[in-house]
């Protein structure tokens, strides 16, 4: 018999979780190569770590539905990025990397009712 755990996530966390598997597609369709997910600190988390071209990329995934009208990346505010930073920031050091990094975001637009998504990627956020 399966036992099934109830599903305690918010809506927002159920959006979002979906919006980051979009992007890993997203991402791995351009060339990327996806080594973590949800690096997570007290201070600061990275939706996905990748790389492409030799750089490492902190990714931030927002994602809305349709039936809003704010635009995902109006969401990536400065507190919000200096947080990313830190987080960033943590991950080289625990890893001992030292390369070129750079912080991304993809934007992902759902259409729930009709199973369709839009996403968008900004290159190299200047904290």
């Amino acid at each position: 018999m399966l036992h099934m755990t109830p599903d305690n996530r918010t809506e927002k966390r159920k959006l979002g979780d979906i919006g980051e598997n979009i992007a890993c597609e997203f991402l791995v369709k351009r060339g990327f190569r996806v080594i973590d997910r949800n690096y997570l600190r007290k201070w600061g988390e990275i939706d996905i770590i990748a790389e492409k071209d030799e750089i490492l990329r902190f990714v931030e995934v927002k994602t809305v539905s349709r039936a809003t009208q704010i635009k995902p990346e109006e969401n990536v505010h400065p507190g919000k990025l200096r947080r990313i930073a830190r987080a960033c920031q943590t991950y080289l050091l625990e890893r001992r990397i030292d390369k070129d990094w750079q912080i991304d975001v993809v934007t992902v637009r759902l259409d729930m009712k009709n199973h369709l998504a839009k996403c968008e990627l900004i290159e190299n956020i200047i904290l």
